[in-house]
């Protein structure tokens, strides 16, 4: 989780500055400032059962969301009034890391959101499920004892985006459909309005 968030970061600070919230590093000092105090207060697996802690990471997932659909949103409005200048190469580039970002953000929504979150699951005491992943459907093929960690939701996220719609792992609450919708819809707009958009001026 925490490398998926510094991979996260990265991205954000190599996107041209007029595509991110002034000053371009706020969102992601802040994001790194967040982490960092998740890491010391559990240096293990984000995992221990604390309100506060929980509360952090909720905010940081936040901030890596809100900075992501800013500079969304700043690159369409950029597109769409002619102001943009970015050659193809640049416009793609962009396009990659942001769709990427996007599949970071979602997947810890929703890694810190089904069955009570890390912590809950980490305990053996997780509340329902809200996501039914394949090895749920399937225990005897599943190894003894399984529960979804960060790289099964990652996965979810980024099948999520790719194809637009679930894959393997079915949402099984409204808010959950909501939130891959959007996850979804995000990477629709990336992809219909900013990549072919690129491809139109390398063309």
């Amino acid at each position: 989780m925490a490398g998926a968030v510094l991979v996260s970061v990265a991205l954000q600070l190599s996107l041209p500055d007029r595509h991110v919230l002034s000053p371009s590093v706020l969102f992601p000092s802040v994001e790194v400032l967040l982490l960092a105090v998740l890491v010391v207060g559990d240096p293990g697996r984000i995992d221990r059962r604390s309100p506060t802690l929980m509360r952090l990471t909720i905010a940081l997932v936040v901030v890596m969301t809100v900075d992501n659909l800013a500079g969304v949103a700043e690159l369409v409005r950029g597109i769409l009034d002619g102001s943009d200048r970015d050659n193809g190469p640049v416009l793609l580039a962009t396009g990659a890391a942001l769709w990427v970002t996007n599949v970071i953000a979602f997947s810890l929504w929703f890694w810190l959101l089904d069955r009570g979150g890390p912590a809950a699951r980490a305990s053996g005491r997780p509340l329902a499920a809200v996501f039914a992943f394949p090895e749920n459907a399937a225990p005897d093929l599943a190894p003894p004892s399984w529960w979804p960690q960060y790289p099964d939701y990652l996965y979810l996220a980024f099948t999520n985006s790719a194809a637009l719609s679930p894959t393997d792992t079915m949402p099984l609450t409204r808010w959950a459909k909501m939130l891959m919708l959007l996850q979804a819809s995000i990477s629709l707009v990336i992809a219909v309005m900013i990549v072919a958009r690129a491809v139109n001026i390398l063309g």
